[in-house]
Formats: C-alpha cells, structure tokens, sequence
C-alpha cells in the first residue's frame, strides 16, 4: 500500500501527535528532528492511535513519550526493552516502539537490547546515537570515539567504543539500518522500512548533542563532505557514492575495495549489489566504520543494511499457549494456589 493510500485511512493527523507537554531538549538539539520525522510519518502508517504505545528509559530521548499523544511509558533506565516485550507478548495487536539512546540502550541497557533483538519481538527499537552522555552533562558513552574529549574523560577517551550496527547483527537481529537527524527525507524513509517490517526493527539514528558533542555526525550531513563520506544504500542497487557518482564498491576476495569509475577499469556492472537478505555482507557493511580523518577510509553506510523476517517470539509464544490449552485444558489459578501439590525434597 503506497503512503498517499495509508494517508486516505489514517484516523488522525500529524497535529494530533502533538501534546501540551513543553518539549524540553536544549535549542538546535537533533531530537527536535526525530521527533518531527515520527510525528509525520506515524500517522501514515493506517493505526489506530490507541493501539500505538512509545517506551522509553532514561535520557534525553527518553523524554519522546511525553511528547507523543498516544499511550506511552517513560520506564526505567536501560529497560525499556524489557518493559517493551513484556508489553508486546501480553498485546500482540500493540504498534510498540522502544525510544532509546547510546547510553541507555548499551550501557546498563546492553544485556536487555542484545536479548530482544534475538528474541525478535515485533516492535520497532530507536536508538538515538549521539556519542555521549546528555542528560548527566557530557560524560562519554558506550559509543564515544576513542580520544574523545569528556567531562568525564578530560585526557581523551580510552575505551573502545560499540559499533551498534555490527552488536545488532551479532545478536542476530532481523532488521538493522541507519538514518540521521540531518537528512529528514532519508529518516522518515527508514521509519516506514521499521514500520512495515515483521519483527524486531533496530533503526540507529545518529543525532546531534550541539551542547557537549556538537558536529559529531555533520560529515555525513554537510554537503561540503557528505557524498564523499556517506554512502546511501538500497536493495538491488549498486554501490556507488561520491561527488559526481564516480566512485564505488566493489567486493573482491571477501573484502570491500574502493573503485574510481571515471579510470574505466571498472563500471556499474562491476560493483557489489546489495542485498537485504546476506547476513555475511551485511556484517561486512556494519564495518564501514573508518576513521574519517584516515585517508582512503570507506563512507559510512546508511540505510537498511539487513533485512530478513523469521518468526516473532510472541507469535510462538502464544502458540505455545494454545498447544498448550490443547493439552492441559484452561489453567486454575485459584485451584494452583489452594491445592495440596508441593514439592518434596528429600
């Protein structure tokens, strides 16, 4: 169904989304834009505005569900992803979508995130990645660079840092891409892609800290600098980047390799194709995480990288149930707490 079809049925507006909360980020913070995106593109998706929920933890993007009017939880910090599935295994016919950042998501957040994309609940997970620690007033985060100069890390930053996308194919996440604060259209783009895909749907969104880590990500945005430093990628599509698309990617012996097309030793036809379904590559691509000041580094990869539905965990979870009536017959919960059975240890 095309957006303009999904628009004719949609029960609400985009105004509608809007609440009487003061929306509190710091001025020229990217959360302004993400939410902006979500507020535009939910109400294209054919849902019921009572059947749509955000969940959030702790941080400045937790704040989203305030600013949302629809059900929401601004939950505990790191565990929204718990809450969420929870949520989604006791009401299947919930639109649940987890708001999250770098630091609750990997941090205390890590072993949650790694079990649900595994477990691949049918929700949508947005993790909006900044570098830093916001809301606590700039202390580095799980996916600072190393070097990085922090309130908390005054010499530089010595730890290595969470590559998200290559941590969500490791745990054998079923969706995985990339978006950005900067590039509206993109962004809203990739909210359907995670909308409209049948299990877990993990969309990183790099997004902009200009308070205590200002200019992290403008080299993918800037015009000066982003057809040489991002690539956009699409299913079926050839991978080509650059100023005037004279450059690609070709993979040969296993490995990624920058090609100059202009030299005429290589064309198109010549370049790697993306596919959505190849784990393998798709992993490779998450790896497109080069130093930008190191020359002859690969562009950033944005887009859906992977993409490849299997069966959802409260899908099997209710069938279990059912199997399970079937066999047993309806459980007593009164007759469970009152009876006589007991363990015996001998």
């Amino acid at each position: 169904m095309s957006i303009q079809e999904l628009e004719n049925i949609s029960s609400f507006t985009s105004k509608e989304l809007v609440t009487d909360q003061e929306v509190r980020w710091c001025p020229g913070c990217g959360d302004y834009s993400i939410l902006k995106q979500v507020q535009t593109v939910v109400p294209q998706l054919g849902l019921k505005r009572e059947n749509i929920v955000f969940v959030s933890g702790i941080g400045c993007s937790s704040r989203f569900p305030y600013y949302m009017e629809t059900y929401g939880m601004h939950s505990i910090h790191g565990r929204a992803t718990a809450i969420a599935s929870g949520l989604k295994i006791a009401r299947p016919d919930l639109s649940v979508w987890v708001v999250t950042g770098d630091g609750d998501a990997l941090s205390i957040g890590g072993n949650h995130f790694i079990h649900l994309l595994r477990r691949n609940l049918d929700l949508n997970l947005l993790l909006f990645n900044n570098q830093i620690y916001g809301l606590t007033k700039g202390q580095y985060s799980p996916t600072s660079v190393e070097g990085q100069i922090t309130k908390s890390s005054p010499m530089g930053v010595l730890d290595h840092p969470f590559n998200p996308l290559a941590l969500a194919l490791g745990a054998d996440a079923s969706f995985v891409a990339r978006s950005m604060d900067r590039d509206p259209k993109h962004l809203q783009t990739s909210l359907h892609r995670a909308a409209a895909f049948k299990g877990t749907s993990f969309l990183e969104i790099y997004q902009n800290c200009n308070v205590f880590n200002d200019g992290a990500f403008f080299i993918y945005s800037d015009k000066e600098t982003k057809m040489e430093e991002a690539i956009f990628v699409e299913h079926g599509q050839a991978l080509v980047f650059g100023e005037n698309k004279n450059k690609g990617i070709r993979f040969a012996n296993g490995q990624p390799e920058i090609v100059n097309l202009d030299e005429g030793k290589f064309s198109v036809d010549d370049l790697w194709i993306h596919d959505e379904t190849d784990r393998y590559k798709a992993s490779v691509l998450s790896r497109f995480y080069d130093d930008p000041a190191h020359a002859g580094h690969l562009p950033r990869v944005f887009g859906v990288i992977y993409a490849k539905e299997r069966a959802s965990y409260e899908q099997a979870v209710h069938e279990q149930l059912a199997a399970s009536k079937t066999l047993f017959g309806d459980g007593d919960l009164d007759k469970l707490l009152r009876g006589k059975q007991a363990w015996e240890i001998k």
